[in-house]
């Protein structure tokens, strides 16, 4: 598959690619154009003309525009999952309904806008009785977006459908590793009537590509989701021209379960929110923190629970789990774990990888609340760790010791217990009797700390990627 720059579909300036692979099966998929610091700027000019385009284009009009791509993608959605899933790794069942929250979402972003109103100032200041003062929102200009590979249509949706709906550009930097569904997409918004000055979608390294995007006077912001060592570069590039700048990163979520907890029920929740993609989700419950009074009654329910997980074939839809993205990330996985056995830890089940790009859940226990991955380092990948407590003030100090804050659970029959938990975590959601892998549409999401800066979701986002502007009719009351 080929870039889309100015509605063309076109090959990278020196003719280089990438090759986007089947990470569970080693399978060559396609290429993709490696794009250069030329592909880039020739994108960022289109924009310039695209942001005025699209600027002036009433708000029925790309609202029937973007319907008609919601239609499109709901016509094309098996299509897409089956290519989410080559690529990703994800199971099939789980490719299809982030395929089908696309078309929910632009759905939503769209009926969002038409109510979307200005305001009406007061005359409360003497001398302004004549006056008339009122606002409205304008678009940012040309968003940047930047796209991670463990949900690459979902986060589509939640950057491009509020920029565009909103009257912005959109420049579209897909993840290396699984671009191709992102281009599809991309064509689809072509066809449904986007011009192809408005939205472009550029393939390519991050440290090319991304780095060349952010910096550039010629965009207006960035909407990034991607880890937080990427998320600082980033916003160091915009700070050079105040750049609106978004980003969703990296989590090490804590779900406290004391013991009063439904166990089978937080046992279930821990392991659906840590199997899902493979562990590779940024909300996923990564640090399972358990009053030591019913920590061992706990630890096992949960193996028993995994040892029915089914892994393997993503298109098999009968498996539970996949693969991660590609075997650089595996090994990764591989040596925290070590890192955390070595530490002191140890690992009841699972702990191997297989097949190169597959890992086994996993659970680690006797973690300290001084070890890394207690703290700040992120697995992503299908690694449960367990780390006992025994007061509430002390599991609310290891939930908090994390630099990271972007969701948190509570497991507990005592809602009073649980509504003081939720007040003292520092993360931008917590879920009670649930796990922290909560997220619907209209949540605006984001976290504390160094998970992120900014809030996506359909209740937030339209006023993050416009401005407003305010009128005054200086004495027209005379």
């Amino acid at each position: 598959m080929k870039m889309i720059i100015g509605g063309e579909k076109v090959d990278s300036f020196d003719g280089k690619t990438i090759d986007v692979m089947n990470p569970a099966t080693g399978e060559w998929l396609d290429t993709v154009p490696s794009a250069t610091k030329e592909d880039v700027e020739k994108a960022l000019d289109f924009a310039q003309e695209g942001k005025r385009v699209w600027a002036s284009t009433p708000l029925h009009e790309r609202s029937r525009i973007l319907s008609e791509y919601a239609n499109l993608v709901s016509k094309h959605r098996n299509e897409i999952a089956t290519l989410l899933c080559k690529e990703t790794g994800k199971p099939i069942k789980q490719a299809k309904a982030e395929v089908s929250s696309v078309s929910y979402l632009f759905r939503g972003f769209i009926e969002r806008a038409r109510h979307l109103y200005g305001m009406s100032m007061p005359d409360t200041d003497p001398g302004t009785e004549k006056d008339i003062v009122f606002t409205r929102r304008e678009p940012l200009g040309v968003v940047a977006c930047i796209i991670p590979f463990n949900y690459p249509a979902f986060t589509f949706a939640f950057k491009v459908a509020p920029a565009l709906i909103m009257g912005n550009a959109v420049i579209v930097k897909p993840a290396s590793d699984n671009p191709l569904n992102n281009i599809y997409l991309t064509e689809l918004l072509l066809e449904a009537g986007v011009p192809g000055s408005v939205v472009q979608v550029i393939t390519g390294s991050g440290p090319v590509v991304g780095q060349y995007l952010t910096a550039s006077p010629k965009i207006d912001a960035v909407s990034l989701t991607g880890s937080t060592d990427v998320g600082i570069d980033t916003a160091v590039n915009a700070a050079k021209h105040l750049h609106h700048v978004f980003l969703e990163l990296s989590g090490n979520d804590g779900m406290i379960i004391f013991e009063d907890a439904d166990l089978e029920l937080a046992a279930k929740e821990a392991v659906q929110s840590r199997i899902t993609n493979a562990g590779q989700v940024c909300i996923a419950t990564k640090r399972i923190i358990v009053q030591n009074s019913v920590k061992e009654e706990f630890t096992n329910i949960l193996v028993e629970q995994l040892k029915k997980i089914r892994i393997g074939d993503p298109l098999d839809p009968q498996n539970h789990m996949g693969c991660l993205i590609n075997e650089k990330a595996a090994v990764k996985v591989e040596e925290q774990v070590q890192h955390t056995i070595a530490q002191g830890a140890r690992c009841i089940y699972g702990g191997k990888r297989f097949n190169k790009t597959f890992f086994e859940p996993t659970v680690l226990v006797d973690v300290r609340p001084d070890m890394d991955i207690a703290k700040d380092m992120e697995i992503f990948g299908p690694v449960f760790p367990i780390i006992g407590f025994d007061t509430f003030e002390e599991a609310i100090a290891i939930h908090n010791a994390s630099k990271y804050g972007l969701n948190g659970a509570v497991m507990t029959r005592d809602i009073n217990k649980a509504m003081k938990a939720a007040a003292s975590m520092e993360c931008g959601e917590v879920v009670m009797n649930g796990s922290g892998f909560y997220r619907t549409m209209d949540i605006a999401f984001g976290g504390y700390k160094m998970s992120g800066l900014g809030r996506e979701g359909i209740s937030s986002t339209l006023e993050e990627l416009s401005q407003v502007k305010t009128i005054v009719l200086k004495g027209v009351l005379r």
